[in-house]
């Protein structure tokens, strides 16, 4: 939960979304951009960084174990790459802030290291599962001390050896696996990391794209430790889990038509495309290319009736950061919606699945939670007060709400939306939405 002081967000019922809008860059990409960037050899330039909360804690801690980066300046950083042992022990902890991929995939990193360090963030990412990553890190030689709890802080000690694993993920997380593909840079022999169902890849693209030899088949990715990266120009495309709120929002509004921008579309990202066309969205992709490892595309959406499905679970893992939103879209939809096997939605910035379920019910909906999704009755929407709880996500999704509303939609507690889309509030204000601050 944000410890600032409680921004609140208003938001007037109706409106429709028109224009053209890039949203921020892809916040994992930019989180991958520093930290690989920061090992390799040489100098990465990156265009398209994200100025959110998140990314830039990721920037600063590489700053604190001597890293030079110039920016970002308009989206461009410059990093002199130290090579993969030259960081140096930083004069303090660590602070992440709200950056649970940042702690996770650090956490990883830093296991390789000669030194000591101590990774701490805010209250809501002090709260956040750790164990999943500790946990397998411990078993190639990493030692690593977590609360009782198994959450932040976590004290990382450096000078150890590590050895290669070939380790089953019981649960898909693009987090784990490249915590573990991080460590597996300095550990001896091989590393491997089989997963249960696809997630996001932007680890293994960018390691390829600074020249480190990976072996990829279909569940399975494997490195050899010990080789070396370079410095590479990355173009960092628009955040398709930004463009989700705005898929959805021109989606549910009638009379919208709006274009995003240069979305980038890993098809390890794509679930929220694929679950809004199920339900009869109207979403064109245009000017399909490729961007450096990252394929991108105009998004094309036009308002349409959407209608209930039953979301195949093959999609979750593809859509895990989107479901706020699509449980909107379930809300405006005809008919039934079914989240099933969603259970990740629980540890996320706030319990997703009932913090999204008390603030529909809250509505009016007709939103009933259950232990891994939630079951979404399609109606109207009524006006009300949502507790975001310091969830960036929570709070952007209801904003997109009020669209479909019948009265005004308070939300309180927005402050976090910075971490992952500065600028929000302005750009959709620009693009429709009746949003103020308050």
């Amino acid at each position: 939960m944000s410890g600032s002081i409680d921004l609140r967000f208003n938001v007037q019922p109706g409106g429709a979304l028109t224009g053209r809008l890039r949203v921020p860059g892809d916040k994992s990409i930019s989180h991958r951009s520093i930290m690989l960037g920061s090992l390799a050899q040489g100098v990465t330039e990156v265009s398209g960084f994200l100025e959110g909360e998140d990314s830039l804690a990721t920037l600063s801690a590489f700053r604190a174990m001597g890293v030079q980066i110039e920016g970002p300046d308009a989206g461009k950083v410059k990093i002199q790459g130290v090579g993969l042992h030259g960081l140096q022990a930083p004069a303090d902890n660590l602070y992440l802030g709200n950056s649970g991929t940042s702690m996770r995939l650090m956490s990883g990193l830093l296991s390789g290291q000669s030194f000591n360090t101590t990774l701490t963030g805010d209250v809501s990412l002090s709260g956040r599962p750790m164990n999943r990553v500790v946990e397998p890190l411990m078993s190639m030689g990493a030692a690593i001390e977590a609360t009782t709890g198994g959450t932040a802080p976590l004290q990382v000690q450096g000078g150890r050896q590590l050895s290669g694993i070939d380790y089953v993920m019981p649960v898909a997380s693009a987090q784990v696996k490249s915590s573990l593909l991080l460590a597996g840079l300095y550990a001896s022999g091989t590393t491997c990391v089989s997963e249960p169902a696809p997630t996001r890849d932007h680890t293994e693209r960018m390691l390829s794209g600074m020249g480190y030899s990976l072996q990829r088949q279909a569940d399975r990715v494997c490195l050899q430790g010990g080789g070396t990266l370079r410095g590479i120009a990355i173009d960092i495309p628009a955040d398709i889990s930004s463009a989700a709120f705005f898929l959805v929002g021109a989606s549910i509004a009638p009379g919208s038509e709006l274009v995003l921008e240069h979305v980038g579309m890993n098809p390890t990202r794509t679930g929220i495309i694929n679950i809004l066309q199920r339900m009869g969205a109207d979403i064109t992709l245009l000017n399909e290319r490729d961007v450096g490892s990252e394929p991108v595309a105009d998004l094309l959406v036009r308002s349409a009736q959407l209608r209930g499905i039953d979301i195949p679970p093959e999609l979750v893992p593809l859509a895990i950061d989107e479901f706020p939103v699509v449980f909107v879209a379930a809300a405006c939809a005809q008919g039934r919606t079914v989240l099933t096997g969603a259970a990740e939605l629980r540890v996320k910035e706030s319990d997703r699945i009932q913090v999204m379920a008390d603030g529909l019910q809250a509505l009016g909906v007709d939103a009933q939670p259950t232990a891994e999704g939630m079951v979404i009755e399609g109606g109207k929407i009524g006006g009300g007060c949502v507790d975001s709880h310091g969830d960036h996500r929570i709070a952007m999704a209801f904003s997109m709400a009020a669209l479909r509303a019948n009265a005004d939609i308070e939300i309180t507690d927005c402050a976090n939306v910075n971490t992952s889309f500065p600028g929000f509030v302005d750009q959709a204000h620009r693009m429709g939405l009746a949003i103020r601050t308050g």
